[in-house]
C-alpha cells in the first residue's frame, strides 16, 4: 500500500469534512495515512480524535510568503514518510508543491496530487494574485483533480500536466435525532413554512440574494421563516440588513444538527455565486428535501432535474421558485422523490476511495 500524506489549509467546511472522510476511509482499508494542517482545522474536524496521525502545519487561507516557506519546510520533513502527497485546495497545494518540488529523502520528487475544490471569485488585485497562485499550483502538481468539470478545464488552460474529474462525495449525515415538530417549535415556525440555507456566512454564498427574496414574501400569509445555519465574516452585515428591514430571517450560527434542520425544512435554498458539489445540496437531495439552487458551477450536473435551478443574481426568480414549491404540493412531492433517485447516481465515499487508491498506486509505482 502506498503511504499517503493528506494536506489541507485552514478549513471550516466542505474541504475539512471531505479530507476527514477520505483519511478515515483510507485508514480503514489499511492504507498508512497521515494528515497535515493547521491546529484549528484539527480542532474543528477531529483528525486526532478519530485516531489519525496528525501533524500541525499552519497554512493560512491567504498567501504569506515567509509563513508559507516555513510551512513548506515543515511539510517537507513530514513528507519523508510518504509515497504520495495529496493536497486539498490551492493554498495547501501551493505549500505542498514547494515542499516536494525537489527530491525528498533518498528518492526523487514525491508525486503530488492537488484537488481543486473552489473557483476564484475575487476581483481586482486579489484576483490577479490568486490567478497566479492557480497557475503555479497547476504546474507544480503531478496530477490535478477538479471537483467539477469547469475546474478541470481551468486547470488544463493554466498548464496542468494532467487534470481529471475527481468528484467529492459528501459523507452521509446521521439521521435526525429530534422530532420535526420540536425543531420547528424551537425555530418559531409552528405555523409557517421554513426555508433553510446552510453554509459559511461569506461572499461566495450570496446570502444577500436570499434576504432580497425574503423581502418579496411580505405579502405571503403565512410569511416563510428563513433560517441560515453557519458562521462567517458577513454575519454583522447580514444581521444589520435583517434588522433594518424587519426581515423574517434567523441567523442560527454554527449548528451540529443539520440533519434535524433538514427534516424541519419545507424548502432548502442554495444561493451561491459558484459551487462545485455543494455539500448542503447533496444532503438536501439525499434527504428528499425540495431544493432551489442557483445554476452555477457544478450544480446543474449534480442536481439534474431533481432541483429547481434559477439564474444567479436574480432575487425575483429565487423568490418565485421557492413560492412555486411551497404553493404546489405535487411539485414538492416530485422533488422529494427525485432527490434520492438523483443522489443514487453520484459516486459514493467507497467509489471515491477506490478512485483515489488507484491513483495513488499509479503515481507511487508508475512502472507497475
Amino acid at each position: 500500500m502506498p503511504r499517503v500524506l493528506l494536506v489541507l489549509a485552514t478549513s471550516e467546511g466542505g474541504i475539512g469534512r471531505h479530507v476527514r472522510s477520505v483519511a478515515i476511509g483510507l485508514a480503514a482499508r489499511g492504507v498508512p495515512v497521515t494528515v497535515a494542517g493547521p491546529e484549528s482545522t484539527d480542532r474543528t474536524f477531529g483528525f486526532r480524535a478519530a485516531g489519525l496521525p496528525f501533524h500541525p502545519v499552519e497554512i493560512a487561507t491567504t498567501p504569506r510568503p515567509a509563513a508559507d516557506l516555513a510551512a513548506a519546510r515543515r511539510l517537507r520533513r513530514i513528507a519523508r514518510v510518504a509515497d504520495v502527497v495529496h493536497a486539498h485546495g490551492l493554498r495547501a497545494g501551493f505549500v505542498a508543491g514547494l515542499a516536494v518540488r525537489a527530491p525528498v529523502g533518498s528518492g526523487g520528487p514525491l508525486p503530488l496530487v492537488v484537488t481543486w475544490h473552489n473557483a476564484i471569485l475575487a476581483t481586482g488585485a486579489k484576483r490577479r494574485l490568486l490567478a497566479g497562485l492557480e497557475r503555479a499550483v497547476a504546474r507544480l502538481a503531478t496530477l490535478t483533480l477538479g471537483a467539477s468539470s469547469d475546474l478541470v478545464e481551468r486547470a488544463r488552460r493554466l498548464g496542468a500536466r494532467e487534470a481529471r474529474l475527481g468528484p467529492v462525495a459528501a459523507p452521509p449525515l446521521p439521521p435526525a435525532e429530534r422530532d420535526r415538530a420540536a425543531v420547528r417549535a424551537e425555530l418559531g415556525a409552528n405555523d409557517r413554512p421554513v426555508v433553510l440555507a446552510v453554509g459559511r456566512l461569506a461572499p461566495q454564498k450570496s446570502y444577500s440574494l436570499l434576504l432580497a427574496a425574503a423581502r418579496r414574501w411580505r405579502d405571503r400569509s403565512p410569511r416563510p421563516l428563513v433560517v441560515i445555519a453557519g458562521e462567517g465574516p458577513e454575519r454583522p452585515d447580514l444581521q444589520a440588513e435583517i434588522d433594518a428591514g424587519g426581515l423574517p430571517v434567523r441567523l442560527l450560527g454554527h449548528r451540529a444538527d443539520v440533519a434535524d434542520l433538514l427534516d424541519a425544512a419545507d424548502v432548502v435554498v442554495l444561493t451561491s455565486r459558484w459551487e462545485a458539489r455543494a455539500l448542503i445540496a447533496q444532503e438536501a437531495l439525499r434527504a428528499g428535501r425540495p431544493l432551489v439552487a442557483t445554476a452555477v458551477g457544478g450544480v446543474p450536473d449534480l442536481a439534474g432535474d431533481a432541483a429547481v435551478l434559477v439564474p444567479y443574481g436574480d432575487p425575483g426568480a429565487l423568490a418565485s421558485a421557492v413560492s412555486g414549491v411551497l404553493d404546489d404540493p405535487a411539485e414538492a412531492a416530485r422533488l422529494a422523490t427525485d432527490g434520492p433517485v438523483q443522489a443514487a447516481t453520484w459516486p459514493t465515499e467507497a467509489d471515491t476511495l477506490d478512485q483515489l487508491l488507484a491513483t495513488y498506486r499509479e503515481l507511487a509505482d508508475p512502472a507497475g
